[in-house]
């Protein structure tokens, strides 16, 4: 590594072709655990896009235009290798009565960060009706519970009797019931809201690659490991917890169903994304198995199992896994070295990044290194110190991509991250 001011020139002379060639061969090269020219940087700016536009987060999701021109105004002015900036939205929560999350300006004020509203939405009774159908149970009773213009999915009659033919058709007439008519609706308009948000999205994604910046490569279909998929939307922290103990075949065998469906839905919808080196994707949120959540004994019966089965099934059909692993995963590590070698990726946000590199530098490509408290609250000099200390080690021969720890930058200062891009591209050499 070399700290030679004169690689902050690198791009200096280039076509935005020229420069997304680059950028996207860095980015690709770092994910095959190889060693590019530099160390690429990603900006997963979130809501910060709103903070440098001077709007309130609502405006930017209200604006889609808007957003996209803060989206190239922040990419012009820190030059990094990609970027991206707030994911979601709300209006599939507004159209469906959605009581699970909260954003600005449904439930939050303008300015509010997206919340989840962690509950028991999944009963501990529920376990038998799930494992029988989780299907059926999931129209008929989950969806209604947590979306209040889908009450009328539970006068649905059990969705098996579909396979009574031509006698289960007798049974359509509950589709003219108003309260059903109501739920089928808000599903055509959030329908019709997601098939509008998706030409939006590509053609943020199409300028920004005109002016240089390729798309991350590691972003694909979204999943959860087993046990989170129980946790997160269903049975609740404290719910998942009293399973471990109180109901664990059921648990378990909750876990086998749900990492069925979930490997049947990424096989058909990881598809190579464009721009991105025709790179199929599955992307795992981690947020029950780090440390600070449950013991290693749980860890190695309710966890990581069901996960390392689901990963080398994906693995198995060519897809790459991108997992960020919150939190922190220090005791974990040694797991994660039984993947096969360049088959993921791993963002870790609170982890010790230094020993992320001892121990999965031979293994997958790194992501993270840079707190985003200190690009809230450091200075320059600290910025830059951490950025030499991080290139050195974590980026040594490659499979590192600088990005901050969490995908969210918002409250970060606009001058400590161009600091701490420009110190990546003079440390970060190669």
């Amino acid at each position: 590594m070399t700290g030679d001011i004169s690689a902050v020139t690198l791009d200096s002379g280039k076509t935005p072709q020229q420069l997304c060639a680059d950028r996207s061969k860095r980015l690709l090269d770092a994910l095959q655990l190889k060693q590019p020219d530099r160390i690429p940087i990603h900006l997963s700016l979130g809501n910060m896009v709103a903070e440098l536009e001077g709007a309130t987060r609502q405006e930017l999701f209200e604006n889609p235009d808007r957003a996209q021109a803060a989206m190239v105004k922040a990419a012009l002015q820190f030059q990094p290798d990609a970027l991206s900036g707030p994911w979601g939205g709300p209006e599939l929560s507004r159209t469906l009565g959605d009581q699970s999350t909260k954003w600005p300006g449904y439930g939050l004020g303008p300015n509010g960060s997206f919340q989840f509203v962690e509950s028991e939405y999944m009963k501990a009774e529920d376990y038998d009706d799930f494992l029988e159908d989780p299907a059926d149970w999931g129209i008929r009773v989950f969806l209604p519970r947590v979306f209040s213009e889908l009450n009328g999915l539970s006068l649905l009659p059990p969705l098996g009797l579909s396979t009574f033919g031509y006698y289960g058709m007798l049974n359509v007439g509950i589709f003219n019931h108003p309260e059903v008519e109501k739920a089928l609706r808000a599903l055509a308009k959030a329908s019709q809201l997601q098939a509008e948000s998706m030409p939006r999205q590509r053609a943020t994604m199409e300028r920004l690659v005109a002016l240089g910046f390729p798309p991350m490569p590691f972003f694909g279909t979204l999943l959860e490991a087993p046990f989170d998929f129980m946790s997160d939307t269903l049975r609740g922290m404290k719910g998942i917890f009293l399973d471990m103990r109180r109901c664990p075949d059921k648990l378990l065998a909750a876990q086998e169903k749900v990492a069925r469906f979930q490997l049947q839905h990424a096989i058909v919808s990881s598809r190579p994304l464009v721009f991105a080196g025709n790179i199929a994707c599955a992307t795992f949120p981690l947020h029950r198995g780090s440390d600070g959540f449950m013991s290693l004994q749980q860890f190695e019966r309710f966890y990581w199992p069901q996960l390392k089965s689901l990963f080398l099934k994906l693995i198995d059909h060519g897809i790459t896994i991108f997992v960020f692993y919150e939190g922190i995963w220090d005791k974990r590590l040694k797991y994660l070295a039984e993947l096969p070698k360049g088959k993921t990726v791993g963002w870790f946000q609170s982890s010790d990044i230094f020993k992320v590199k001892e121990v999965l530098g031979d293994t997958m490509c790194i992501l993270g290194g840079m707190p985003v408290s200190m690009l809230s609250g450091g200075t320059v000099e600290q910025v830059r110190e951490r950025t030499k200390k991080v290139c050195q080690i974590v980026g040594k021969g490659g499979g590192f991509i600088m990005t901050t720890g969490t995908g969210e930058m918002e409250g970060c200062k606009p001058e400590l991250v161009k600091a701490w891009v420009d110190a990546t591209k003079e440390f970060g050499m190669y």
